[in-house]
C-alpha cells in the first residue's frame, strides 16, 4: 500500500469515524475549522524540520509527489485524520454537562474501605 492511499484512507476513516459512528459531527462545525489552522501552522513546523534535516525520509514510489515545507502532502491528510480521531473521541469520552462525575482527579473523593 502507498502513503498516499494510506493517506486517503485514513482521512476517510476519521471522517466516518466523526460524523457517523460517533456522531460527535466535529467536522461539520465551524469551531473545528477555526482552530484546525494552529494545529496545520504547528504541523507544518515540525514536518519541516523532521523531513528537511533528512530525519524522515519518503520514498519517492510511496507518495504523489508534492511537498510542502519539505513534507509530503500525505502528511497533512495523516495530520487531519490523526487530530479528527482525537478529538472526536475525546469528544465522545468527556462528561455531559449535569451528569454526576465519575471517578478521578475531578471528581470528589469516593467513601474508603
Amino acid at each position: 500500500m502507498t502513503y498516499t492511499a494510506a493517506a486517503a484512507i485514513g482521512v476517510v476513516s476519521a471522517v466516518v469515524l466523526d460524523v457517523a459512528l460517533l456522531r460527535t459531527r466535529l467536522v461539520l462545525g465551524r469551531v473545528f475549522w477555526l482552530a484546525y489552522p494552529i494545529v496545520l501552522a504547528f504541523q507544518l513546523l515540525s514536518n519541516g524540520i523532521l523531513t528537511g534535516r533528512g530525519v524522515v525520509l519518503y520514498s519517492p514510489s510511496a507518495i504523489l509527489g508534492p511537498r510542502l515545507v519539505h513534507a509530503p502532502v500525505e502528511d497533512l491528510a495523516f495530520g487531519f485524520a490523526l487530530v479528527l480521531s482525537t478529538l472526536s473521541l475525546w469528544t465522545r469520552l468527556r462528561p455531559r454537562a449535569g451528569s454526576p462525575p465519575g471517578p478521578g482527579p475531578s471528581g470528589p473523593p469516593g467513601p474508603r474501605p
